[in-house]
């Protein structure tokens, strides 16, 4: 009974609309934050912030009322309507419903804001400063690894008097800032002023990503999602998230990230990605453990426990090795390089600016020698998605078997054990294929408690992921159908009794297909 009541909660929690920065943000979500605390301490440190030799300014020089005047010419708001995919009933969404966020003008006459402000949007409108009409919008580009997203409108009257804001630079430690966007509360434009705290990798809460942000105390409200941070009068990053775990802490998307995003959509037509090594790693803080790998007195670096097979990295880094450098930049024994005068950010930050395919040089320490080589990278799809955003999730159903590709949504909502997001593919387009649930039927008798199991093969062929465990099953030549799952259960059918069954239990649950294919991920 105390299972049942926590897999309803916490699927009431998952589509539950919490008004979070203007966006649906699920409590699950917000809790991510506090364990993430602790599963990324060694990326963060107390004072990160990318300054310069210069004097810093004094607030009121950062923001004026000019800059101020200057701003809310830039800013809209956005309406949304959207529609959650059922993460259980994976052939349904969820009734629509609206949210709002903020954003804002850039050159070309585009609109920026937060990808988690217009997800699952099924129609967009938006409003510009001072005026009562709202105008239609269109999704140009999403990527919601970064929390961004552009906006296209085809109406030439509403580009009439508005000022697209320029990119800045990362402001230093101390700088002020302004903060522009439509949080709960009033329906005009909103400014709130504080400082920058710091400058570090951070955990993106919509995403699951960690990128690189801006730390501050400027008031970050529901609504206020989308909308700029200025300082004179160039934009310095995207308001997009809170630390639901403590007051006054607010995160901005600096300009690095929002140029990586925006050179992508403009060189590619489309969003590319954050590359990675694809490389798991522990610190090497202890002198044991740097003697053992044969590390002297003056190297510094990390030790790498697992690579991802499908990564460049896989064709040249072994296990065991220890990297001492990145592109000539040395990596500190806790994962840290040099970022700006004495400060220091997790070495991934320069992986994750570089574009499709360009390559880093990395010094390894191996068996005691030291190595030079060209990594290639690129993003890397995971085993396990962190995120399932704009479509609806991909199933299978055969003889009241529900079948689905193992993501971290389904992970949430029903509070099975998350070890398996650790694991890396084998090959290109692997997933874990799962029962999620069982309809019932005669057919079916006996196996209804079957939930959640991996399937390992069947008729004794390997699944490689859905698609390919839709093929085996489809085409299946023998008397009875046998599927192998995890915890050695075995699950036998008499094959065409199942076919038949299936259109019965299809039309008895008012289903319209039993299949569903993501068929992007899947190439």
């Amino acid at each position: 009974m105390l299972f049942r009541f926590l897999q309803t909660l916490a699927r009431f929690c998952r589509f539950l609309l919490i008004s979070v920065l203007g966006f649906r943000f699920s409590p699950l979500l917000l809790l991510g934050y506090v364990k993430l605390q602790d599963e990324n301490k060694h990326n963060r440190e107390s004072a990160l912030a990318s300054g310069t030799d210069a004097k810093q300014p004094e607030a009121a020089e950062n923001v004026t009322s000019s800059s101020i005047d200057f701003a809310v010419n830039s800013v809209v708001k956005v309406f949304t309507v959207y529609s959650m995919p059922s993460v259980l009933q994976p052939w349904r969404n969820w009734p629509q419903q609206e949210s709002g966020g903020s954003g804002f003008v850039i050159s070309g006459k585009k609109i920026l804001t937060n990808a988690h402000v217009v997800a699952d949007h099924i129609f967009l409108q938006v409003r510009k400063h001072g005026s009562p009409t709202k105008y239609k919008a269109q999704v140009r580009a999403i990527g919601h690894e970064c929390d961004l997203a552009i906006l296209e409108i085809d109406n030439e009257e509403f580009w009439e008097d508005m000022i697209p804001l320029e990119l800045g630079e990362i402001p230093s430690l101390d700088e002020s800032v302004a903060v522009f966007g439509y949080p709960t509360g009033g329906d005009s434009v909103s400014i709130t002023k504080g400082y920058v705290s710091r400058v570090e990798y951070t955990r993106y809460a919509h995403g699951g990503t960690t990128l690189l942000a801006i730390q501050t105390d400027a008031a970050i409200n529901p609504g206020n999602s989308g909308g700029p941070a200025i300082i004179g009068n160039k934009m310095a990053g995207v308001a997009f998230q809170k630390d639901p775990s403590a007051d006054n802490i607010g995160y901005i998307i600096p300009t690095p990230v929002i140029k990586h995003f925006l050179t992508g959509f403009e060189e590619n037509g489309q969003y590319g990605g954050f590359c990675t090594l694809d490389i798991s790693y522990q610190l090497m803080e202890n002198s044991q453990l740097r003697n053992h790998f044969k590390m002297g007195p003056e190297m510094t670096g990390i030790l790498i426990n697992e690579i991802n097979p499908l990564s460049d990295a896989y064709k040249r880094l072994r296990k065991d090795d220890i990297i001492l450098a990145i592109d000539d930049v040395p990596i500190g024994n806790d994962a840290k390089v040099a970022f700006r005068n004495k400060e220091r950010i997790n070495f991934n930050h320069f992986v994750s600016m570089k574009k499709l395919d360009e390559t880093v040089l990395l010094k390894v320490l191996r068996d005691g020698k030291e190595h030079e080589f060209h990594i290639m990278v690129k993003p890397v799809p995971p085993l396990v998605p962190g995120h399932q955003y704009d479509k609806l999730p991909s199933y299978y159903i055969f003889a009241g078997f529900v079948f689905v590709p193992l993501t971290q949504p389904y992970i949430d909502s029903t509070l099975i054990c998350n070890c398996a997001i650790k694991f890396m593919p084998e090959k290109a387009g692997e997933q874990l294929v799962i029962i999620s649930q069982v309809l019932a039927d005669d057919i079916n008798a006996g196996y209804t408690d079957f939930k959640n199991l991996k399937v390992i093969k069947v008729n004794g062929v390997q699944v490689e992921n859905l698609k390919h465990l839709t093929e085996l099953v489809e085409t299946c030549w023998t008397e009875d159908l046998r599927l192998d799952l995890e915890n050695e259960k075995v699950v036998v059918l008499n094959y065409a009794n199942a076919k038949e069954a299936t259109s019965l239990i299809l039309e008895l649950h008012r289903i319209p297909s039993a299949n569903e294919y993501d068929y992007q991920w899947q190439s």
